[in-house]
């Protein structure tokens, strides 16, 4: 066996690895390089394999730096399935058709530009085609199921708490007589934070790859970044200023909707001091996202679900506001009156959030919060480095509001957090891969782990083949000498331990009444010596009933809307750069 890093090996976006066997050639994730100029080109250069022999995709999450090249696989011979769950699925939908726009959009604006100057024109990196024959291989699976990939492989989702849908893939290999485990976290999420589940701890493993977003940093307390959010807000709605948040549209904005409706909502003391102050979610990916997240109550935390059965609406409250059309979000900024607006793109490279940010950062009354992750080369990233001009439209806009970073609000697992999530294994993995993280996170925590655990890693730097055998090599070149490693569980065996049986009966015991005949049908059978087989069989049934259960029990209805509405997306430019398709609406995906 073989892994391919591929992508997100000597920084945090493109995630891509491929892993190959005697028979099967197979990706985890296919995402898009982000960044400045130099990381977009990447996207166009060739895959360093022939798409067409990848016979599946196994997608960790529906971020576009995880999937946003999956239309260019497609497009380039890619014809195989795409695994994920049925939250990242129903999301894709969303991201992909609005990746294609931003996509056809750019092109488009470039063109323009290029005719007149008598220089060739582009071509999009994909279209709205390439996404729409994208999701026709999309398979959904739900979380703590297992299932076959092929004749060697077999496959689980486990839930990884960064947004909804988010996975850590445990995969299990067959070849030549032996049996290999190899996990990949995915973007784990931080522990005890609202709306998601706490990251699935894993405890056995002989391959790990690993994300090290954060491998270097400390995140302050959710609840002190929440409380600064707060104070900022007062302090700059009392000098008469709006508070900007840029927020990925998948994750951080129902964060915020969740954290702000319980000061809306509740006996803060912040109440009385927001009550004239509206929110204002520009980003119709964020509306739809929002959508999404209110039809999956299977994916909640304890404290979400109870909100839920209480017939509370965690992602609204009476001074929300979602624009949906060009007209409602020029008003945000004709309106003078102080005011949250929280747009996407999360990095500031993309959306409606570029022309907020023209309309405020040059005002020392506001206040622009960063609440996630900004890549090198991004504009939010030259914000909180403190930039003091920045070029919005074709114009140079002066830094004059408050620059704050919050990084309590973070989606992506700290340094002490990676380290308890590694460290849940209950004996060394025989190689830990660490991905997905700028170079110095990356060696910085290396070191970390080997200081306080005594365990190698392995740090990727660029694209690099590594040769899973008794003694890992990358080609060509000897890495280290390891004890001679211990043949991993079967699939089966694993998936139905003791421990795992354990877990099954307690959720098993907490599911709605109306599974009163599932319980006894299959009470017996759990406490039985029924084979690994039926009791895979047992599981997988449960999590299909969960999710069925949960949802039926949620009393969330959606906001009525004209079912004619339609909604522009992500990607829309400005209007003096179309001037000829200023009032047009894209259609509703």
């Amino acid at each position: 066996m073989k892994i391919t890093f591929c992508g997100a090996a000597s920084g945090v976006t493109g995630s891509c690895h491929m892993i190959t066997t005697d028979q099967h050639k197979i990706l985890f994730d296919c995402g898009q390089f982000q960044g400045g100029a130099a990381e977009e080109a990447r996207n166009r250069e060739p895959f360093p394999f022939n798409p067409a022999e990848i016979e599946c995709v196994v997608l960790s999450h529906a971020h576009i730096d995880h999937c946003g090249r999956l239309p260019l696989l497609v497009k380039q011979g890619f014809k195989g399935e795409i695994y994920c769950t049925d939250a990242t699925a129903e999301l894709l939908d969303v991201m992909l058709k609005d990746s294609a726009h931003i996509h056809e959009q750019e092109a488009e604006w470039k063109n323009r530009k290029a005719e007149r100057a008598g220089h060739a024109l582009v071509e999009p990196l994909y279209t709205a085609d390439d996404a729409l024959d994208t999701l026709k291989f999309v398979r959904p699976v739900l979380y703590d199921t297992l299932f076959s990939l092929n004749d060697q492989m077999k496959i689980v989702f486990n839930d990884a708490g960064h947004i909804l849908g988010s996975a850590i893939i445990e995969l299990w290999v067959e070849e030549n007589g032996k049996s290999k485990k190899l996990v990949f976290s995915g973007d784990l999420g931080m522990t005890n934070r609202p709306i998601l589940k706490d990251p699935v701890t894993i405890h056995k493993a002989d391959y790990v790859i690993m994300e090290t977003t954060y491998g270097n940093r400390l995140h302050e307390a959710n609840a002190t970044s929440i409380k600064k959010l707060l104070d900022i807000v007062v302090e700059t709605t009392k000098r008469g200023g709006n508070v900007v948040i840029p927020s990925f549209a998948v994750g951080r904005t129902q964060e915020l909707i969740f954290e702000l409706n319980r000061i809306y909502d509740g006996d803060s003391e912040y109440k009385s001091q927001l009550k004239d102050v509206h929110v204002y979610v520009d980003s119709p990916m964020a509306m739809q996202a929002t959508e999404i997240f209110k039809n999956n109550a299977q994916t909640y935390d304890d404290e979400m679900r109870e909100f839920i059965m209480r017939g509370d609406h965690p992602l609204d409250f009476p001074n929300l506001h979602f624009t949906r059309t060009s007209e409602e979000s020029r008003m945000i900024n004709v309106d003078t009156k102080p005011k949250i607006i929280i747009s996407a793109s999360g990095m500031c490279d993309a959306g409606r959030i570029r022309h907020h940010l023209k309309h405020n950062l040059y005002n020392p009354l506001n206040s622009i919060v960063f609440v996630g992750y900004q890549a090198e080369g991004t504009l939010g990233r030259s914000l909180i480095e403190g930039a003091q001009e920045v070029t919005l439209f074709g114009e140079e806009i002066a830094v004059k509001a408050q620059i704050h970073n919050l990084e309590g609000f973070s989606g992506h697992a700290d340094r002490d957090a990676l380290y308890n999530w590694i460290t849940g294994f209950t004996q060394q993995p025989h190689d830990i891969f660490l991905v997905h993280g700028e170079m110095d996170a990356k060696r910085d925590f290396a070191a970390y782990v080997k200081e306080h655990k005594g365990w190698d890693c392995v740090v990727v730097d660029g694209i690099s083949e590594y040769e899973l055998t008794e003694e890992t090599k990358l080609t060509g070149k000897r890495q280290k000498q390891e004890p001679e490693e211990k043949p991993a569980e079967t699939a089966v065996e694993e998936f139905t331990s003791p421990t795992k049986i354990d877990d099954l009966k307690l959720r098993l015991m907490e599911m709605h009444e109306t599974l009163d005949k599932v319980l006894s049908n299959t009470g017996d059978a759990v406490g039985s010596d029924a084979s690994p087989e039926k009791l895979a069989e047992i599981k997988n049934l449960v999590a299909s009933l969960e999710k069925d259960v949960l949802n039926l029990g949620s009393t969330i209805t959606k906001e009525d809307r004209p079912a004619d509405e339609e909604l522009p997306l992500e990607g829309e430019l400005p209007p003096k750069e179309i001037p000829d398709k200023e009032e047009k609406k894209s259609k509703k995906k």
